[in-house]
């Protein structure tokens, strides 16, 4: 079995809490402390993914809340197509792939108008077929899809989809398990052997999506043959907004692209019998008859 190198993307969302300074330093942090290959934000069009009570709902965690109703929050921690722009070009700067997750149709017309090198579609909406058609049709870049929420009949359906569509080639289906923080015996890793068994020859390639505590479940993860990685990455853990507690922090990322890297070079066969740096071994401390 041959392993691909790890592709490991720390996923920053909306961990900037609404600040482009924040952004632009998790940006940084991710290339240059981290070693991270992408870093991945969120955009989402609030008006046309939330029904107006949604929208006009209070934060159903007020201590999480950027906003004085559900709406409001959104749009506190939501930047423009132009932002991301920036975002785009800032990235293409320091050396580190940008990429973005579209919550829906307007969202993911926008960020393809930018044209980054692979669009993400969340788990929760990986069923807007809507979107997915209008992604297929008219972005050229790799779609990557979720499947935390999703049934194993739906998640053929998705295959089919993009199969229907001539995309598939184009396609990265993700183990995931949608949660803030998943407990470890949710994770439920054997089921990337189950993407492999069924999709590796239809699809370009199977990721983990995760969002538990640590990194030795990552490390799992590719070794059973997700070769692309993505974490949820912050500055700070203790930040207010969901997503904080299930993020890894600079230092746990570039923990998780050591140790993935170091497993990568770690997953082959012996060449010959007695490798060379077992031969000074070998005739110094091997039982001599």
């Amino acid at each position: 079995m041959t392993y691909k190198e790890p592709y490991i993307i720390a996923e920053i969302g909306c961990n900037h809490k609404g600040d482009m300074k924040i952004a632009k330093e998790l940006i940084n942090m991710a290339k240059i402390f981290g070693n991270a290959n992408a870093v991945k934000f969120q955009k989402r069009h609030n008006r046309e993914l939330l029904t107006e009570e949604q929208y006009n709902a209070p934060h159903p965690n007020p201590i999480n809340a950027y906003g004085n109703t559900y709406g409001a929050h959104r749009e506190f921690l939501e930047f423009d197509v132009d932002q991301h722009r920036e975002l785009k070009a800032y990235c293409e700067e320091v050396g580190i792939t940008y990429s973005t997750s579209v919550w829906e149709t307007t969202s993911a017309k926008e960020i393809s108008s930018i044209q980054p090198d692979f669009i993400k579609i969340p788990s929760a909406c990986n069923n807007n077929f809507e979107m997915l058609g209008w992604l297929c049709d008219n972005y050229q870049g790799e779609l990557h899809i979720s499947t935390g929420m999703t049934t194993k009949d739906e998640i053929d359906s998705l295959v089919d989809f993009f199969e229907e569509r001539g995309r598939n080639q184009d396609l990265v289906v993700y183990n995931c398990t949608s949660g803030y923080p998943v407990p470890f015996e949710d994770i439920c890793l054997l089921d990337i052997l189950k993407l492999k068994e069924k999709y590796q020859n239809r699809v370009k390639s199977i990721g983990f999506s995760g969002h538990h505590l640590g990194i030795a479940v990552d490390v799992a993860a590719y070794t059973l043959g997700a070769h692309i990685i993505e974490r949820h990455f912050t500055l700070d853990r203790t930040w207010k907004g969901t997503d904080h507690a299930a993020s890894l922090e600079p230092m746990g990322l570039r923990k998780l692209c050591r140790d993935l890297r170091a497993t990568h070079k770690a997953l082959n066969y012996k060449q010959k019998d007695i490798l060379d740096i077992e031969e000074v071994q070998r005739e110094k401390l091997k039982y001599k008859k």
